[in-house]
């Protein structure tokens, strides 16, 4: 047995891992990239507001980080004006083998490049970082939940270390009072290594904007009991670190965020980018009765992306390197503790 960032590391990226399966993570489960292509129209907008704010270099990069099988980078691409896309150079950054037919234009990479100008958008990249996970035992101690093959978890070693000094900063396990042992049960995942991948990411961008964009939760709202979950052929499942299934966990964004960082939902995010579920006018369906389709189905899918208990409540963690932030300021949604990936099956 061992504890669930090495177990899940395997199960997600080893010789037989979910995501080295032919199929992508697109055969699992729908995120706000397979639910629309305006998605992948905000992001091509984003990247020209980037773009502007670089003063148009000469390469304009795009990394797409956790590509899943290049469907971003490739809308993105295919989104730009001609003048843009001359200048525009995709990187696909994954673990999985480039897929068949991928435009001969994009980078596939390992790793995040080193030193480009541009913008790096890692979309539901961070909860796939695997993490420990610790559980108060009846004394009061958090310690280490270890797992096997088959998902019977069992309390390890107590949490020492930098781990601990995390625990204490962003996800407190202590006692509701001071004459009281912290509860027994009460669990958390330490994202440390979220904190740590997400810095080295950004600091492999040399001018531009990074933005992760997760399902999370800040400081003084952690889920009590965690978040860890899988998900099996669009439905949430009990995690199994077998290889059989997505190994997830919610992100503490907050703990991530290098200074200069800001949080915002997706549902601000979207409407900063122009994507709005508003309905059409109905004046519209008697003098161009197909453009009143085209556009209700557009509404339809804009607000799929931007609803309030679903897409809407992903966080957008946005890092600006060497250039002011390109979105508009936005009071912040409150993040929703439940995962909208549940509730969002494939098709």
């Amino acid at each position: 047995m061992r504890g669930w960032r090495a177990a899940t590391e395997e199960a997600l990226y080893g010789p037989r891992g979910f995501y080295r399966r032919p199929e992508g993570p697109a055969g699992h489960f729908r995120t706000s990239v397979h639910a629309s292509p305006l998605f992948a129209g905000a992001v091509a907008r984003l990247l020209r507001l980037v773009d502007d704010a670089l003063a148009r270099p000469a390469e304009l990069a795009f990394v797409d980080l956790g590509a899943g099988r290049g469907e971003l980078v490739t809308a993105v691409l295919q989104a730009l004006p001609a003048e843009v896309a001359a200048r525009a150079r995709g990187y696909a950054v994954e673990r999985a083998a480039r897929p068949a037919g991928l435009d001969h234009r994009i980078a596939w990479l390992a790793e995040p490049p080193a030193g480009v100008t541009g913008l790096l958008f890692a979309n539901e990249w961070l909860d796939n970082v695997p993490v420990d996970v610790v559980e108060v035992d009846a004394r009061g101690v958090p310690r280490l939940v270890i797992v096997d093959a088959a998902g019977t978890e069992s309390l390890g070693e107590p949490v020492e270390g930098a781990d601990a000094r995390w625990l204490e900063k962003w996800w407190p396990l202590g006692p509701t009072t001071d004459d009281a042992l912290p509860v027994e049960g009460l669990r958390a995942e330490i994202g440390l290594p979220r904190d740590t991948a997400w810095a080295s990411a950004v600091a492999g961008l040399g001018r531009g904007l990074a933005v992760a964009v997760d399902y999370g939760h800040s400081a003084g709202a952690r889920p009590p009991f965690g978040t860890l979950t899988g998900f099996r052929e669009g439905r949430e499942t009990a995690p199994v670190p077998d290889g059989s299934c997505d190994i997830t966990a919610h992100v503490a964004l907050d703990a991530c965020a290098l200074p200069g960082g800001r949080l915002l939902s997706q549902r601000e995010a979207l409407r900063a980018l122009g994507v709005s579920g508003g309905r059409p006018p109905l004046s519209l369906a008697s003098t161009d009765p197909a453009a009143y389709v085209r556009a209700l189905a557009g509404a339809g899918e804009a607000a799929e992306l931007t609803a309030l208990g679903g897409l809407g409540d992903f966080a957008w963690l946005t890092q600006p390197i060497g250039i002011p932030d390109p979105l508009p300021d936005h009071r912040p949604d409150q993040l929703r503790k439940r995962s909208p990936k549940t509730e969002r099956p494939s098709t």
